[in-house]
């Protein structure tokens, strides 16, 4: 049998005697091996050590170091599977072949060497060490991919339990989420049921948090929500519950109690806590809370109805005073009933052509005249007859309905004015949602442009809430309309707290002094006091200073002798419907004011 070798195949000969060298040397170098040659035992130790090598023929007497010693010295660092090491040996005496084996060497062959035994032999043992190499590969293979299925499942693990723990946890606070909550609540409910005794549901809302998300941004609004859950969760004993329910509504299950007045005083401790200042991230702030309480079992047993009642609860809380609590009250739900069914019918009202505008007029003490139009929207309710705006427009913007609401009367209005005479000019109010839906200034472009009205003849009111909302998004799209030629005027002037500020920011063409100033004109002093100065600032930076409520002669006399440019009350009219806006102008014509 030849001996085979596959490329790179690296046999390694020692032996002291350089023609039995020469003579391996040349027989395997043309059956396709890399031959090294060394010529004593240290030598080949030093050459096992830098290099890598298939197997080992080794001479067993040698000056020195003997063959024996050499395989010694090998087998401590390179095991039989690893480095195969066949020994060559003149003698054939049984205790030297046994020495060898015991030693850890792979095979033997004796001198004079028969060639065919040793291309056997050492072909055997390259076979193996492919087999073991191989084996080792696969094993080496096979643990790598053990190691990549273990990562994985402890991923998947850790993936896992991160998702269980997000099924019933808040992932920024930390808290339990609404999932956990009603679970607990509903435990909480069967266990009074069997064994008797109260809880008390809180639902706890922050006042105003949307202001600091839109002036700080969320990354502070996360923050201070997450010290909000914290303070909550030591202001509770370790038997109730804190949860997160979304956004910034939190919840609380005060267990053991038994009278309402202790929930009473958790509420108080817990606005105390939560009013505290706060330092996020270098900014200062204070934030309260509303809370409403609802009393199990008295208030219901069943988790549906008492989160129902105390949110009914917190719904009035935060419509009387903010920064207080309320406990549920059985005509709460009445009214909440009352509130759902008016709702229903404000939405069928827009599909149904339901509403109206009608029109008060400005009047102009200078040009002794009527100047425009205040377009007012009014609800012809079916059943209940006519509904004020102050009944269902805030109700409209808690429903999302402002929006197009808004812009029907717009398109409506603008529709309207263009029937009057071109010198009138009209104004319509603007709610704080539609500088927030961002679609404002092109739903002015398109009401312009559907009717065929002069931009310059548009007024658009706004109040203080307004630019409080969005300070740089709402100045823009005021500019933005500025550019279209529309007039913009701020509604209610005098009744924030930033009203001269604004004027500074943005050139308003008008400025409504509120009706609560010319109450009691011109006998009360303060009130006399404010107007003159609004009405003198105004003239002094070019705006035209708008009262409304002019109800009496009194008080006309006394607004027109301190110099005010325009008027707006039931003296001169009360508002009209559209019919009689072309009536009411001939009638005011030639005269110095139009009383109706």
């Amino acid at each position: 049998m030849s001996a085979i070798a596959s490329p790179r195949t690296r046999l390694l000969v020692v032996d002291d005697i350089a023609d039995n060298r020469a003579i391996l040397n040349r027989f395997f170098r043309r059956r396709g091996f890399d031959i090294v040659e060394a010529d004593n035992g240290a030598t080949a130790l030093a050459l096992i050590a830098e290099q890598q090598f298939d197997a080992v023929m080794l001479d067993v007497v040698m000056p020195g170091m003997n063959g024996l010693d050499v395989l010694q010295l090998i087998r401590k660092n390179h095991s039989p599977a690893a480095l195969p090491v066949i020994m060559v040996t003149a003698k054939v005496e049984s205790e030297d072949v046994v020495r060898a084996l015991e030693l850890g060497a792979n095979d033997y062959i004796t001198k004079p060497i028969d060639f065919a035994i040793a291309s056997a032999r050492l072909n055997s043992q390259l076979a193996r060490l492919q087999a073991e190499r191989a084996l080792a590969h696969y094993v080496e293979k096979l643990e790598s991919v053990n190691r990549q299925l273990q990562h994985e499942i402890a991923e998947r693990q850790q993936s896992e339990a991160r998702v269980r723990y997000l099924a019933h946890h808040d992932s920024l606070t930390g808290l339990g989420n609404r999932v956990q909550f009603r679970d607990r609540l509903i435990r909480a409910l069967d266990r009074i049921d069997k064994n008797g005794g109260n809880l008390a549901l809180l639902f706890i809302d922050l006042d105003q948090f949307k202001l600091i998300n839109d002036t700080l941004g969320h990354r502070v609004g996360d923050l201070l929500l997450t010290a909000v859950g914290e303070r909550l969760q030591q202001s509770v004993l370790d038997c109730d519950t804190v949860a997160r329910l979304g956004g910034d509504e939190f919840a609380v299950i005060q267990m053991a109690k038994e009278r309402p007045e202790e929930a009473g005083l958790l509420a108080d401790h817990i606005m105390q806590a939560i009013a505290l200042p706060y330092d996020v991230e270098g900014h200062q702030l204070v934030v309260s809370c509303s809370i409403g309480i609802a009393w199990a079992p008295d208030d219901g047993n069943d988790p549906d109805l008492l989160l129902a009642n105390a949110d009914l609860a917190l719904y009035r809380a935060k419509a009387e005073a903010r920064g207080s609590f309320r406990f549920f009250e059985a005509e709460m739900n009445a009214r909440a009933q009352a509130r759902r069914l008016l709702e229903d019918e404000l939405r069928k009202a827009l599909k149904y052509g339901q509403f109206e505008l009608h029109y008060q007029p400005l009047f102009n003490l200078n040009g002794r005249k009527i100047t425009g139009f205040e377009a007012l929207i009014r609800w012809n309710h079916p059943e209940r007859g006519v509904i004020a705006p102050l009944d269902f427009i805030p109700l409209a913007e808690d429903i999302a309905l402002i929006i197009p609401l808004s812009q029907w009367v717009l398109r409506e209005a603008c529709q309207e004015a263009t029937r009057w005479p071109a010198d009138i000019k009209l104004a319509v109010n603007l709610s704080p949602m539609q500088f927030r839906g961002g679609s404002l200034v092109q739903d002015v472009i398109d009401a312009l442009a559907a009717s065929g009205l002069e931009a310059e003849r548009l007024e658009l009111e706004i109040t203080e809430t307004v630019l409080l909302d969005n300070d740089q998004k709402t100045m823009q799209a005021l500019h933005q309309l500025r550019d279209l030629g529309v007039r913009i005027s701020m509604d209610d002037f005098g009744t924030g707290y930033s009203s001269f500020t604004y004027l500074r920011k943005f050139p308003f063409d008008k400025i409504k002094i509120d009706r609560s100033f010319v109450h009691d004109l011109p006998t009360n002093n303060d009130s006399s006091a404010i107007v003159r100065a609004i009405i003198g600032m105004a003239e002094g930076i070019g705006m035209v200073a708008t009262v409304e409520g002019v109800e009496t002669e009194e008080q006309f006399a006394y607004l027109k002798a301190e110099g005010c440019a325009e008027v707006q009350g039931f003296l001169i009219s009360r508002p009209i419907p559209a019919n009689e806006v072309l009536t009411v102008l001939a009638q005011s014509e030639g005269k110095e004011r139009a009383v109706a």
